[in-house]
């Protein structure tokens, strides 16, 4: 278990936000990988989280479980299977470094993405053939196994459909759902479930869910949009910082 107070400086308020996310904060999430790039490698840190993750996402499956478009998630999981692999694939033949750099992209990247799509309403969804959704769903694979962060990519393909509110919450909880689960064996092929990241995550789990219980209060009370474009500036610095880290 990492005893290091450096560490828990950057965990602590990373799992805080992870557990907002999933109580109705969307998006704010996405900087805990980012946060905790800078005090141990990102593919470590993405290990520590996914158990976390993993048990949030029980919730908002199980509220969500009747209202979920199985047909959208039926041609967007191929190609996030493809695209775990893919990212495994990355993080194994590249150093931390490189991984580093591809998680200050990504995480450029979301902020950027978010902050524009603040501004955009989500055009009708264009006559493309549903297949094209396995092409988004390679890409949302791939961010999500490298930096947790799949959101964007699976965003642009489903939020011009225009869904129905329940059905766009239990469809999103489902995709990360089995998403997070089958970056399991990625991770464990990687040799992260080590016993020192496995206590590391059972220390954090209790404050993941008591924040995941503290968003869904929250969100009923504070218009989550105030904290929006802090969240998302924020994201692109952090993202720059690890870029520059990275390469110098």
């Amino acid at each position: 278990m990492l005893t290091d107070w450096h560490f828990y400086a950057l965990a602590i308020p990373a799992v805080i936000l992870l557990g907002l996310a999933k109580g109705g904060f969307a998006g704010m999430g996405a900087l805990s990988l980012p946060m905790l790039t800078f005090a141990v490698d990102p593919v470590r840190a993405a290990a520590i989280l996914l158990p976390i993750l993993i048990a949030q996402d029980v919730v908002g499956v199980w509220a969500f479980r009747r209202t979920v478009d199985w047909r959208l998630l039926g041609w967007m999981m191929p190609g996030a299977m493809l695209g775990i692999w893919l990212g495994y694939a990355f993080a194994a033949s590249v150093s931390p470094v490189g991984v580093m750099a591809a998680v200050g992209a990504i995480s450029t990247l979301f902020g950027g993405f978010r902050l524009w799509a603040a501004r955009h309403t989500p055009r009708e969804a264009l006559r493309w053939p549903e297949w094209i959704g396995s092409l988004f769903g390679l890409a949302s694979g791939f961010t999500s196994q490298i930096a947790h962060a799949g959101q964007p990519p699976f965003q642009l393909w489903v939020l011009p459909r225009k869904l129905e509110r329940d059905v766009l919450i239990g469809t999103t909880a489902v995709f990360f759902a089995a998403l997070n689960w089958i970056k399991v064996p990625a991770y464990a092929a990687l040799g992260q479930f080590t016993r020192s990241n496995l206590l590391t995550a059972a220390a954090l789990l209790p404050l993941a869910l008591a924040s995941t219980v503290a968003g869904v209060w929250l969100v009923r009370r504070i218009a989550p949009e105030r904290f929006y474009t802090a969240i998302y500036v924020l994201m692109i610095l952090v993202g720059a910082a690890l870029i520059c880290e990275a390469t110098i």
